[in-house]
């Protein structure tokens, strides 16, 4: 009952004029984000960071939300029509959902992309909704060794989860640790590789950071190519699937929403992770799994209940730990705290009034969103069409106000160019950036975390052993990384050089 009070105490917060607005403002460019291929629901967050500064808290990361939302729902429509996914979640969607349009039944993917999302998105929050608060009251027992050890947990699941190489990951996670050092000392006030430059006493800002890796590098690196779009339908017909469509999906639409919310909770998990593994399971017990990849409904259902559901998931530990549980919670965690808000157990004890409101704020989002993809998806159809030239200087001139309006610092856009040209580098040498951003947005607390850790314990590390939450994370710790070992070691090639 609690739960459900909290929810009634979040729709009242929500329904002011000002929170709604920002939260369809957030719907609409959300979708607009995923249907447009070369953006990316972290380009488009980190654009439209410093808007949230003068809005809100609910206002602000209710928008923020609803973009990542709405970068769920509008990427499958670029991934069916064009075969170009908006996202990186919506990769699996092309697989069938271009093969279906090709079959001329680009109205029923569309259709059952849009209502699979609602329905994972709708029963992920109710899951949100319930299991938050009791997961908090269990955090409520860390302290500052059960923090340190959960975070390296953290750290040590997105390396397992990532796709590329180990050694590259590591690396990345180090570079997001030494970036995240620069500045002052939290504990001594001491400054540490500032160069001799005042301009970095106060760390890198973290949105010059993102808008330059996600934003900036984008740009450089779709100005190599010129991408002409073909769409496929120029009337979108049949959105409502039919009663074969229905029956072949409902089941792997709810196994999408279940595995889906469960990734999400892990960190380094989250829509990417939960389409794949989604697409796989259904392919590995589907009768006839010679059908996907030519047209196969489930293809489509299940995947995109997964990277929505995945979303939701990945909420609860963000809020209820403090945790990101990848690259763009790790925006939020930093949206949170430029508003002065630390999320963590008591963040629900706290602030009711924020945490029931962004939950909320999903609720009514869901259904601006499905409102949005269904009757307006020629709409979205003809924003396919416009050309890139247009496109790219615009989101170019966008990074540079938004980067420049957070502080009022020419310094801050010559980091942003700086980490532009370095994650264009990156992309094309194959790293992944997500192990930076969350390494970078991490270190602060987990440095904290030790030192206070330290203060308290008499033995030095012992403390970890001492403290039966915290030992059981960094053995858990220590065997995820074992596992990593293995697994790369495991598909290394073998025979002689």
């Amino acid at each position: 009952m609690d739960a459900i009070n909290g929810l009634m105490m979040g729709f009242s917060v929500l329904f002011t004029a000002e929170n709604l607005y920002f939260c369809l403002l957030g719907s609409i460019v959300g979708t607009l984000v995923g249907v447009l291929p070369g953006i990316g629901p972290l380009a488009a967050l980190a654009l439209l960071l410093p808007v949230t500064f003068q809005l809100s808290a609910v206002a602000g990361l209710g928008m923020l939300a609803a973009i990542f939302y709405g970068a769920m729902y509008g990427g499958s429509t670029t991934s069916i029509l064009v075969n170009i996914p908006g996202e990186a979640a919506s990769v699996v969607t092309a697989l069938d959902g271009h093969a279906m349009a090709k079959q001329g039944r680009a109205g029923a993917a569309l259709g059952m992309a849009a209502i699979s999302s609602f329905v994972a998105g709708t029963l992920s929050l109710v899951a949100l909704t319930f299991f938050s608060p009791l997961l908090a009251t269990v955090a409520l027992k860390f302290g500052p060794p059960e923090n340190f050890a959960l975070m390296v947990l953290g750290l040590v699941c997105t390396l397992y989860m990532i796709g590329g190489s180990t050694v590259k990951g590591v690396l990345m996670i180090a570079l997001g640790f030494l970036a995240a050092t620069v500045g002052m000392d939290i504990v001594n006030g001491q400054d540490r590789f500032t160069l001799g430059t005042i301009n970095l006493s106060a760390g890198i800002e973290i949105l010059s950071v993102v808008i330059g890796l996600y934003g900036v590098s984008e740009i450089l690196m779709n100005c190599e190519k010129i991408a002409k779009n073909q769409v496929l339908a120029e009337k979108i017909k049949g959105l409502w699937p039919t009663f074969a469509d229905w029956r072949a999906s409902w089941k792997p639409m709810m196994r999408g929403s279940f595995l889906g919310f469960f990734l999400g909770l892990v960190p380094g998990g989250g829509p990417v992770t939960a389409s794949f593994v989604s697409y796989t399971l259904e392919r590995r017990i589907a009768k006839d799994p010679e059908r996907f990849g030519k047209g196969a409904i489930e293809g489509v259902a299940g995947p995109e209940a997964a990277n929505n559901a995945a979303v939701s998931g990945g909420m609860i530990p963000l809020f209820t730990l403090g945790i990101p549980g990848n690259a763009v919670t790790a925006l939020l965690l930093g949206a949170l705290v430029m508003q002065g808000v630390q999320p963590g157990p008591m963040f629900i004890t706290q602030r009711p009034d924020l945490f029931w409101g962004v939950v909320a704020s999903l609720y009514v989002g869901n259904v601006f969103l499905l409102l949005l993809n269904l009757p307006l998806v020629g709409l979205w159809v003809q924003c396919l069409r416009i050309p890139y030239r247009v496109l790219f200087p615009l989101i170019l001139l966008l990074s540079i106000v938004g980067t420049y309006s957070a502080n009022k610092n020419i310094f801050d856009l010559w980091v942003m160019i700086g980490f532009g040209i370095a994650g264009y580098v990156l992309r094309k040498l194959q790293y992944e950036f997500a192990p930076f951003l969350i390494a970078f947005v991490l270190a602060p607390m987990l440095e904290q975390s030790l030192r206070q850790s330290m203060v308290m314990s008499p033995d030095g590390l012992m403390i970890f052993a001492h403290r039966p939450i915290a030992a059981v994370l960094i053995v858990g710790s220590l065997i995820l990384a074992v596992l990593v070992f293995l697994k790369r070691k495991s598909i290394q090639p073998t025979g002689d050089l």
